[in-house]
């Protein structure tokens, strides 16, 4: 399967060339064309589909100064480096939920390589979906997966894109995958076009009208 292209037009839509799935919750499959625009200001009433809100609301896709810096991390331990940017973090809750006596919420440093098993580790890093955990192991670092490109509309929060996409006009993060990332669809993340949690705050509903300003 091809890689999508992504454009991120200014103040507008993610347009993307060549995406051949595009799925939601529970399997449910969207239907994509040849260049298929997708929501990020959050207000469309077609979502996942850009239906021009983004221009009546008055979205900027701009990243806020007082975002999280991009900076990674390196914690270690016998067998495994965890490499960890919270710059680029979508706060899935992946890794706290899935290995909480390494990934602690509420505590610095927030990761504990020591306390758990490489193995155990390494899955948990696998399931973040914004590429802002990877590993190091015989001195070669796993930042990236084997998935089959497409994206996954999370419900109420980003679009995840597997399996790799040309993502143009961005600039990654320090140590940021380029297979999986998550983009922003609420309209209000700090660090756009990537996702930032911000959609938790915003209680992020998609059947929402839009939101002006």
């Amino acid at each position: 399967m091809k890689t999508p292209e992504f454009v991120c037009k200014k103040n507008g839509p993610y347009v993307v060339k060549g995406l051949e799935t595009l799925q939601g919750a529970d399997g449910k499959s969207y239907d994509v064309k040849e260049v298929t625009a997708l929501c990020r200001c959050g207000g469309s009433k077609n979502k996942p589909y850009c239906d021009g809100t983004h221009a009546k609301v008055g979205f900027t896709d701009h990243k806020a100064d007082d975002r999280r810096p991009d900076k990674r991390e390196d914690h270690v331990a016998d067998g495994i480096t965890i490499h960890d940017n919270r710059g680029i973090c979508a706060h899935a809750g992946r890794c706290t939920d899935g290995l909480p006596a390494v990934f602690r919420l509420r505590q610095e440093p927030f990761v504990d390589p020591r306390a758990a098993p490489a193995d155990k580790i390494v899955e948990v890093i696998k399931s973040c979906p914004s590429g802002a955990l990877s590993y190091t192991i015989d001195g070669v670092e796993r930042r990236d997966l084997e998935q089959d490109p497409g994206v996954f509309v999370v419900p109420g929060g980003p679009y995840a894109v597997r399996g790799g996409g040309d993502l143009q006009g961005a600039e990654f993060g320090d140590g940021a995958s380029r297979e999986h990332f998550t983009l922003c669809r609420c309209g209000g993340s700090k660090n756009k076009p990537f996702c930032d949690g911000t959609h938790w705050n915003r209680d992020f509903d998609e059947n929402a009208l839009p939101r002006e300003g």
